[in-house]
């Protein structure tokens, strides 16, 4: 049996009636507690409740799932879109020990990368790139916490192609800013879950357009998925108020040397030149500088 994040809570009220007493327990503390419970082991989960694992176990397993990760999945998916800052502040005080703080951000960044390499498809990426070269102008939105991503994207990609704009809230509409965008062009929005609304708004008027759309984004559930013709998946789930971005960071370094070795001679120019001009206007530190 298949569960979709939006009537996961349904099943679980649905079918109350019918559990265990361990795992009505258990369901009782999904219900009320629903945002810790996504981020708990079984183990944990049956600590808090006052149950054996096997229990927790055997619960997701009567809910139609295969085993607990299926069910914590789909709890994890549900959540993305609904914490709050103040609810992942509480979940970082629950699930981080401050003393041990660095490890496990660290471990939790390695899990987001290993799960992303998992999830991200080759084939995709290829077309991504494709499509990125073969473009006549590159658009890149990525807003708040996201910023950052598109910033660096666009930045190394200027460097290479000498097309790109990336769009930003400011002075002008961002919609002023692609007042030439049109069927040759591509747009890439970059958006990991508190999912921006602004984000989703302009590549829904960029596919208007006719304009091809594509994404980084967290899952094929984002609603940014929904609306792109391309999208490349990097797992960004922390338990905290800041956004995990090592994962899709990683997607985009990839597409940039993916970009450049496509580039290679005009890449070698291009850095010549700009060699000359930070040693002319003395951008950098050297041995020699005092």
């Amino acid at each position: 049996m298949e569960h979709t994040n939006l009537d996961l809570m349904r099943v679980i009220q649905s079918k109350f009636t019918r559990l265990s007493k361990g795992q009505k327990m258990i369901a009782d503390y999904i219900l009320k507690h629903y945002d810790k419970a996504a981020f708990m082991t079984a183990a944990k989960l049956g600590q808090s409740v006052g149950v054996s694992e096997s229990t927790v176990v055997r619960f997701a397993i009567e809910l139609g799932y295969e085993g607990y990760p299926d069910l914590q999945k789909s709890l994890q998916e549900l959540v993305k879109t609904r914490l709050t800052a103040v609810q992942r502040l509480e979940l970082t005080n629950d699930l981080v020990d401050e003393k041990n703080a660095l490890k496990g951000v660290l471990k939790a960044d390695m899990e987001n990368i290993r799960a992303t390499m998992e999830k991200v498809n080759q084939s995709t990426f290829y077309a991504v790139v494709d499509a990125i070269l073969s473009a006549r102008r590159i658009y890149i939105i990525g807003l708040r916490s996201s910023k950052a991503l598109s910033e660096f994207l666009g930045f190394y990609l200027n460097l290479i192609l000498n097309n790109v704009t990336v769009l930003s809230s400011g002075m002008s509409d961002i919609h002023e800013q692609m007042l030439y965008l049109g069927p040759e062009d591509v747009i890439i929005g970059i958006s990991v879950p508190r999912y921006s609304i602004k984000t989703v708004e302009v590549l829904s008027f960029a596919r208007e357009r006719g304009a091809k759309v594509m994404c980084l984004t967290d899952s094929l559930l984002s609603p940014l998925a929904a609306i792109s013709d391309l999208t490349l998946i990097a797992q960004s789930n922390m338990a905290s108020f800041v956004d995990s971005l090592v994962a899709p960071m990683s997607i985009i370094n990839a597409i940039i040397i993916t970009v450049g070795l496509r580039r290679r001679e005009a890449v070698t120019e291009t850095f010549s030149r700009l060699e000359e001009i930070w040693e002319h206007n003395k951008v950098f530190l050297t041995r020699d500088s005092s």
